[in-house]
């Protein structure tokens, strides 16, 4: 039985502590084979992963139920795991968790065993996984592209078949981008719906967990499985009534053409038109929305005051003009000494009426797609142009949190050069389960053409 499979089935027989054992010895073997893809930071002793499965196949044996049974996850080295090193991709900020955050303590609660943590552009500053000391992550598709970041070693791990799931967080795409770059599922949810206890700060008041996995029906095992409200996150915020489900016969935003910018790749343009006209023969009604909201919000993460928050969280834990900072991180960080108090107040009014805006938007559809991100870039490109291209990594992904939506980062189609493309779902807070349900209806009809979906079945052959 594939982890994938093992990972979605809710009720099943108890897997023996061989079948564990040969799970746990795949998930090394994988990583070892495939250390030239920079995806993991810390990777636990084998034998520390051996022996929670046997404790764990002993609990199920006594008849405890564990969902998550002995499924191998990673977690994105920016999320604190109890006597594992967080660095945040920074070596001098290493320290050892004596907590874990609450969303891994809710995983190992359930079964999953915590195979490490992955790389990251340090400090979750980046969308494209060329910001890290411990090198690039390219993406499994191929070695010369980025993999999107800032959640890049959690995404890598999944579509290389390391694991079956892992964490990242979300801030201004780093859940959507890389999943969209590897061909996999990756889900962002409504910001304080799963609590962000334990995460280093980025942006604390937009920061989320998210979830990449390689369909969208496990990820909504683990989202159920993670969510809920928390005492000890002060930014935590109770659901809202449970979200209506997206009808048979629907209404979808689509951005229109001449608002449609791939920053030069005709292709990308057309495989998203491609999506929309898929949607169409799922039932949907197209309906072509201003994009201009969304990008003038999303402006505001990194060209606006958002960055001081930024800066403020980091600078309370580290030193970053001492410390061992990438100077592409320094430099972002040091754009906060550009804004005033009165920028941040006149931005955040500014933003309450480009909320009024969206809200109204939805009003009028059920649900709407954009690409996850206009193109992909090679490695080299972004190491010469890492501060411009990076924003256009975030053209599409920037403004979500900032708006207060959910999202779904769907496998889409492949360019002619093999690049995987995929498309985002959004809707607003607390529609994150109707959301899912929808995009299940998309995986459905769409996923036995879709590059990325079972993986890990294929990364298994390889093996």
């Amino acid at each position: 039985m594939s982890q994938a499979a093992a990972l979605s089935r809710r009720s099943r027989p108890v897997r023996t502590l061989s079948e564990l054992s040969s799970t746990i010895a795949t998930a090394y073997a994988r990583i070892e084979r495939d250390q030239y893809r920079n995806c993991w930071i810390h990777v636990r002793p084998k034998e520390e992963a051996l022996a929670e499965a046997d404790a764990l196949a002993r609990r199920a044996a006594q008849g405890e139920f564990l969902p998550l049974l002995g499924v191998p996850f990673g977690v994105k080295d920016n999320i604190d795991v109890a006597g594992m090193p967080t660095t945040a991709a920074c070596p001098s900020f290493a320290h050892v968790a004596e907590r874990s955050a609450r969303c891994v303590e809710r995983l190992v609660a359930a079964g999953a065993i915590c195979i490490g943590k992955t790389n990251l552009d340090q400090f979750a500053t980046g969308l494209s996984g060329a910001r890290s000391p411990h090198g690039t992550c390219p993406s499994v598709a191929d070695d010369g592209y980025i993999s999107g970041g800032s959640s890049s070693g959690s995404a890598v791990a999944v579509a290389a078949g390391h694991v079956a799931f892992s964490l990242g967080t979300d801030t201004g795409g780093s859940g959507r981008v890389p999943a969209g770059f590897n061909g996999i599922i990756g889900i962002k949810p409504t910001v304080g719906l799963v609590s962000s206890r334990g995460l280093v700060p980025n942006c604390p008041t937009l920061d989320c967990p998210s979830i990449f996995c390689n369909s969208v029906s496990e990820g909504r095992l683990l989202l159920e499985l993670i969510e809920g409200f928390d005492e000890e996150d002060p930014y935590s915020r109770e659901a809202r009534d449970p979200s209506s489900a997206v009808p048979p016969e629907f209404r979808f935003g689509r951005i229109s053409a001449p608002q449609l910018d791939s920053f030069g790749s005709p292709e990308c343009d057309g495989l998203y038109e491609q999506a929309c006209e898929r949607l169409v023969g799922l039932g949907g009604k197209a309906r072509e929305i201003d994009f201009k909201p969304f990008a003038e919000a999303g402006e505001m993460l990194f060209s606006g005051p958002w960055i001081a928050e930024r800066y403020a969280a980091i600078s309370r834990l580290f030193d970053i003009d001492h410390g061992h900072l990438l100077e592409v991180t320094r430099k972002v960080l040091h754009c906060a000494a550009e804004f005033t108090a009165a920028d941040a107040f006149a931005a955040q009014h500014r933003l309450l009426q480009l909320r009024r805006q969206v809200r109204q938007l939805f009003e009028q559809i059920d649900v709407l797609i954009v690409p996850t991100a206009p193109r992909p870039f090679t490695i080299a490109e972004m190491l010469e142009d890492p501060v411009t291209l990076n924003t256009r990594l975030g053209h599409y992904s920037y403004a979500v949190n900032l708006l207060d939506l959910c999202a779904v980062a769907l496998p889409n189609a492949t360019l002619a050069g093999g690049m995987p493309m995929g498309v985002t779902l959004l809707a607003p807070a607390w529609h994150d389960h109707a959301l899912l349900d929808f995009a299940s209806r998309w995986q459905r009809d769409n996923g036995a053409a879709l590059f990325g979906l079972n993986v890990y079945s294929r990364a298994r052959a390889r093996a």
